[in-house]
């Protein structure tokens, strides 16, 4: 389906000609090239712990088609950064949705995580010299970048429960603690951490005890110990690490922003950065669904005396990922716009919302194609097991569901309760009034309201 007729109409007038005619491009270039650029890919990563050094020099190639044709950085909001091409932040979620088709795609833009939410906090809140250090080089595709937030022994989807220590110590920090899922860190490319850390953990306000410190790959003190993997998927040459800080010392204008802001710093990051995982999340939903299709008119594939088309059940199968894919690329441009109105926290109602639908639309319908391949389904080949172990972690990453969820409610009831209450009083008021107007006579059965002529 071509993209640019594929906008939903309800977002046509939030998108420019000029991102329109850059859509287009990505779509072909995501076609085109990095699809058929994925088995290559994977062929060049190597075996063992050959398979984080170095990068498939495939990668490159793609690179530079992609900076030809200006397909590059296409990620920073034009509300808020004065660098990159000046999109918003719904364009860049349509474009982000083709990129999603493919593991490669992203990457090869420039526009892939956990870059993109590294150069948004270096470029919103990084001081001039930190910029000319690390964003620049970032934006040309230079160097790589981790970001270490989580931590091992405590619940890290409460932020403040955050334990690495950032200590000051006269004109320098001193950095102890442990980070694991500090993805990206095991790329040799990867030149720089943005660490999350305590800098006053006796503050008597808990959001405020944390701050954000740029501290550069290979700093003394600093010990990968081993790459995570996702079911069973090392995601070489990118890695999960497990890092450990002892005694890292660091400069004080390594710290970004402030001491006591990195709970601000962190919610700005991830708010468009969520808004970008579930625009690629549809583009994997609609990859899925594509190969869903052509496995159902494979017309090798006999069952039962007939194509797998004729099944009632795959096709209901086909038209329920349409409906769902289709409400959930709603809902994300939804959050986007909102976001475009103002920032990421006049969104959060909406931002969270695509945060828990998508990755749960795209796991059923990923889930579907590989029950119609069968046993290919679950293995290398089609890409569907691999897209399945990345999808699943969203429910998990910058957030889990559950969070989400609870904030969630606790927003919409905090906010409604009391007008919901006052609207059903008016109403019920409005009615007895009726009903004495009537002349007529109210029974009440319960908590049911039942109306009868006296």
């Amino acid at each position: 389906m071509h993209p640019t007729l594929n906008i939903p109409p309800i977002a046509v007038p939030f998108v420019s000609e000029r991102a329109k005619q850059l859509l287009d491009k990505v779509e072909q270039f995501v076609n085109e090239e990095c699809i058929p650029a994925e088995a290559v890919y994977q062929s060049q990563i190597g075996t063992g712990i050959e398979r984080f050094r170095g990068h498939p020099s495939v990668l490159d190639d793609l690179k530079k088609k992609a900076h030809a044709v200006g397909i590059w950085n296409m990620f920073l909001p034009k509300n808020h950064f004065k660098e990159g091409p000046q999109f918003t932040n719904a364009e860049y979620g349509l474009m982000a949705e083709q990129l999603g088709k493919s593991f490669i795609a992203s990457e090869a833009c420039n526009c892939s995580a956990p870059d993109t939410g590294n150069m948004e906090v270096i470029a919103r809140y990084g001081s001039a010299a930190q910029k000319e250090k690390w964003l620049k080089p970032l934006m040309a595709g230079e160097i790589r970048s981790a970001f270490l937030m989580t931590e091992p022994n405590v619940a890290s989807s409460d932020g403040s429960n955050i334990q690495l220590r950032m200590e000051r110590r006269g004109d320098h920090y001193v950095l102890n603690g442990t980070k694991w899922w500090s993805s990206g860190a095991a790329d040799d490319r990867c030149k720089i951490y943005i660490t999350m850390g305590k800098t006053d953990p006796t503050n008597p306000d808990k959001y405020k005890q944390q701050s954000m410190m740029l501290v550069p790959a290979g700093t003394p003190g600093i010990t990968i110990h081993r790459m995570l993997s996702v079911y069973g998927y090392d995601d070489a040459p990118h890695g999960h690490c497990h890092i450990t800080f002892k005694d890292v010392k660091m400069p004080l204008d390594a710290m970004v922003l402030g001491e006591g802001r990195g709970n601000e710093i962190m919610q700005g990051r991830l708010g468009p950065g969520r808004i970008h995982h579930a625009m690629r999340g549809i583009g994997a939903s609609e990859r899925a669904l594509e190969l869903l299709i052509n496995r159902l008119n494979d017309e090798r594939k006999i069952s039962f005396g007939k194509p797998l088309y004729e099944h009632g059940v795959l096709i209901e199968w086909i038209a329920k990922a349409r409906i769902e894919i289709d409400a959930s690329r709603l809902i994300v441009l939804n959050a986007a716009i909102k976001t475009d109105q103002k920032d990421a926290r006049h969104a959060l109602k909406e931002i969270a919302q695509a945060k828990v639908k998508v990755p749960q639309v795209a796991l059923d319908v990923i889930d579907k194609a590989v029950q119609v391949h069968g046993a290919m389904g679950v293995c290398q080949d089609t890409p569907l097991a691999f897209m399945w172990a990345h999808l699943r972690t969203l429910r998990i990453a910058d957030g889990p569901d559950e969070v989400h969820l609870q904030q969630l409610g606790r927003r919409e009831n905090r906010s409604r309760k009391d007008a919901i209450k006052a609207k059903l009083e008016r109403q019920a008021a409005k009615s007895d009034q009726l009903f004495r107007q009537m002349g007529l006579q109210k029974v009440e059965l319960g908590a049911e309201k039942f109306r009868a002529k006296m």
